[in-house]
């Protein structure tokens, strides 16, 4: 059974976001198309100075555009207008291998799973720069450590979606921390996730990268910062909470020494120092805790929006199509 035959009867959505990618945007919606004759491909303009809307319109895409700059404002709207049974995520700019599509819409029904990622095998150094290479490293990295769970490439942005895991994303990123918030959010919810390689390749001639390696990495890096205080608040303030106590400690233990010594406090203002760092270390880890329990609640509701969508189809001749 061929892969069109074994997704007949689903709403597949292809959702790619654009900014001036008039050079890589038509080859990669026919790509598309050849690979997923049966899904409505959408590709959001972003505010693009060039013909890239007219470009995708020709290619078989619809066109809407979102004004206000950011891949995550992209993504924000598109999930929010597109009703489908799967989404596929792809950037426009013709680097993911395109073809690729049904693999990962496969991938997520035979699980069935809730988000599949597409985890990019380069061939050469221009495709993927070392220093961005060992940023997605160490970003990876730091999200697996916060989280309990490993994600081979958090920054991939070529993925597949179930409807529940799309309508329960808050999306509340701005611009290319989106990838590191849709990654979270998955750990978050514990929702089954499978990675598959996919083909990643240099951009084409003309083509220019909106990827800036040491700013964006940074605005990712305290996006995980930002979710970690949110969704760990008891490791995050107890974190801080520990260094003000040590502190406290390193300025009030000579003066409680010297008071056991000599009956005398001749140094009342480090001693009121130390108790005043000592009683703000509390009310910080008091604050992790109070936080904790509120945060319970949210992931309790964000739970159930999730499971208010209908579960991912799962088609037993998936397996046997691959």
């Amino acid at each position: 059974m061929g892969d069109g035959q074994a997704l007949a009867g689903l709403e597949i959505a292809v959702i790619v976001p654009c900014y001036n990618e008039v050079v890589a945007v038509g080859k990669v919606v026919s790509e598309l198309r050849v690979a997923l004759p049966s899904a409505t491909i959408y590709v959001y303009d972003n505010n693009s100075s060039d013909e890239t809307a007219g470009k995708a319109r020709a290619a078989g895409a619809i066109v809407r555009h979102v004004p206000r700059k950011g891949k995550g404002n992209v993504i924000r709207r598109a999930f929010a207008d597109v009703e489908a049974d799967v989404y596929v995520l792809i950037d426009g700019d013709d680097t993911y291998d395109a073809a690729c599509a049904g693999d990962l819409v496969l991938a997520l029904l035979d699980g069935p799973h809730d988000q599949v990622v597409g985890v990019r095998q380069h061939s050469s150094v221009a495709a993927y720069r070392p220093g961005h290479t060992l940023g997605n490293r160490l970003l990876t990295g730091a999200a697996g450590t916060l989280f309990g769970r490993e994600i081979t490439d958090m920054l991939s942005g070529y993925r597949a979606f179930s409807r529940r895991y799309v309508k329960s994303f808050p999306a509340l990123s701005r611009e290319f921390e989106i990838e590191t918030e849709l990654t979270i959010h998955s750990l978050h919810l514990r929702v089954p996730v499978a990675e598959i390689p996919v083909g990643y390749k240099e951009r084409p001639d003309g083509g220019e990268s909106k990827l800036r390696t040491y700013r964006d990495g940074l605005r990712i890096l305290h996006w995980i910062l930002s979710l970690t205080r949110l969704e760990r608040p008891t490791l995050f303030h107890g974190f801080l909470a520990g260094l003000l106590g040590i502190l406290a400690l390193v300025l009030g233990l000579p003066v409680v020494l010297e008071y056991l010594d000599t009956g005398l406090v001749p140094r009342f203002p480090t001693a009121i120092l130390a108790s005043s760092i000592g009683l703000i270390a509390i009310l910080i880890l008091s604050l992790g805790y109070l936080l904790d329990a509120i945060g319970r609640s949210r992931q309790e509701a964000a739970r159930l929006t999730y499971l208010r969508q209908p579960a991912p189809p799962h088609l037993p001749a998936v397996s046997s199509a691959r």
